[in-house]
């Protein structure tokens, strides 16, 4: 008995069909989820525009530059985005994005406004009656389904996130032959920019929040926590070794990307300050160096030797773990802040011009050019200068002094 079996197809092509079908089906999921959550996100964004927005302005209840504060650019994104839908519900994904990216800059201003926004709006929820009034009745309004205008205000923000996932499944998706498949990687690229932007506002946010904890934590003014450009890390407890074997004492100890904290508790009696810290000493990590000494706590925790350009700091812990994360966390910060000098001192010889010597710009030329008297001038103010070159020296040499321990003025507070 024979068989006969009709002309086979080469191998590896229908699992290449079939595998293009999946992408085409997940591609159509994917860009129909988009217009339905774009129709929901657009009506949203037309109920605060129209009963929040329109309405504020024409009651006058919030001043024009409190309602910019609280609302920012909303109004413009809520413009931008109703041409998106209408590209997107034609099925022109490509085409919409690519005329919806060079508008990304609206999203910018709203989401480096975002924090900003929400701290007005709680203060003139606060101060102003009317206003509180109003925004009750306007989210009693069925369209609203029982939304808080605080909440409504995070959607542009939110959006953005669903931007990036979309965005990057209908990449995945779409053969590179696909017509739209380029302005789809484009439109992945921009949405990305503006949530990386997000994270780092977010990030720099609560950094402020951990920041202003500390700065709380502290009593009196004199110690300074909240500065710009610095970083919390970490908190803890761990024991000060004195040099003369004293008994160690416990402190508290706040890390920062610049410097590290040491603090002492309060009285627990004292009535208004029981909770709280007395800054004693600011370590600056510009010139720290860390290193580990082992074989003094019988294999239970460590020692921790930090040198300073002015102090040596012997700290010891009953905890392995908790010592080996302060280790880390210490090494990292001084690596991060050397380099960045590092770089910054690079960048100053490459910006310093070459003929930085005051001799040397002399004009030698233009001297044999002048008449006699107009170089007896110049040998006099040459003079001069020369008198006056040992003052300026030491000013400079002075500034130069003053300026190297500028870290090491936080040392002792």
């Amino acid at each position: 008995m024979s068989f006969f079996s009709g002309p086979s197809s080469p191998p590896g092509c229908t699992s290449i069909q079939e595998q293009r079908q999946r992408w085409e089906r997940k591609r159509t999921r994917t860009a129909k989820e988009l217009v339905k959550t774009e129709q929901q996100y657009s009506q949203q964004l037309e109920m605060v525009t129209t009963y929040f927005v329109e309405i504020l302005k024409a009651k006058g209840t919030l001043k024009p530059d409190i309602r910019e504060s609280i609302f920012s650019s909303m109004k413009a994104i809520h413009s931008v985005n109703q041409s998106l839908l209408v590209h997107l519900e034609n099925g022109y994904v490509g085409r919409g994005f690519e005329q919806f990216c060079p508008h990304l800059d609206l999203y910018n201003t709203y989401v480096d406004n975002i924090y900003n926004s929400s701290k007005v709006l709680k203060i003139q929820l606060k101060k102003n009656k009317a206003f509180r009034r109003f925004k009750t009745l306007q989210e009693d309004r069925p369209e609203f389904n029982n939304q808080r205008l605080e909440d409504l205000l995070q959607l542009p923000v939110l959006r953005i996130d669903q931007y990036k996932h979309f965005l990057q499944d209908l990449a995945a998706n779409t053969s590179p032959d696909n017509p739209e498949f380029q302005q789809i990687s484009r439109a992945v690229d921009h949405v990305c920019e503006v949530s990386q932007r997000i994270q780092n506002n977010t990030r720099r946010h609560e950094n402020h929040l951990q920041l202003c904890r500390v700065q709380k934590l502290l009593k009196g003014r004199k110690t300074k926590v909240l500065a710009a450009g610095r970083w919390f890390i970490r908190e803890g407890w761990l024991k000060t070794v004195p040099p003369k074997g004293a008994e160690a004492k416990p402190k508290m100890f706040f890390l920062f990307s610049d410097m590290l904290l040491q603090a002492k508790r309060c009285s627990p009696l004292h009535p208004t300050n029981g909770d709280k810290f007395v800054g004693q000493h600011a370590y600056p990590l510009q010139d720290c160096s860390v290193e580990k000494v082992f074989g003094h706590t019988r294999s239970q925790g460590g020692l921790l030797s930090l040198s300073f350009p002015k102090a040596n700091l012997l700290l010891m812990s009953n905890n392995q773990e908790d010592l080996n994360d302060w280790y880390q966390s210490l090494s990292s910060a001084v690596r991060k802040l050397q380099s960045k000098t590092e770089v910054h001192h690079r960048d100053d010889l490459c910006r310093r011009p070459l003929n930085s010597d005051p001799e040397s710009n002399t004009p030698s030329r233009k001297r044999n050019m002048v008449s006699t008297d107009t170089t007896e001038h110049a040998q006099k103010s040459a003079a001069e200068w020369e008198s006056s070159a040992p003052k300026r020296m030491k000013q400079s040499g002075a500034a130069e002094q003053s300026s190297e321990p500028s870290s090491s003025s936080c040392v002792i507070l």
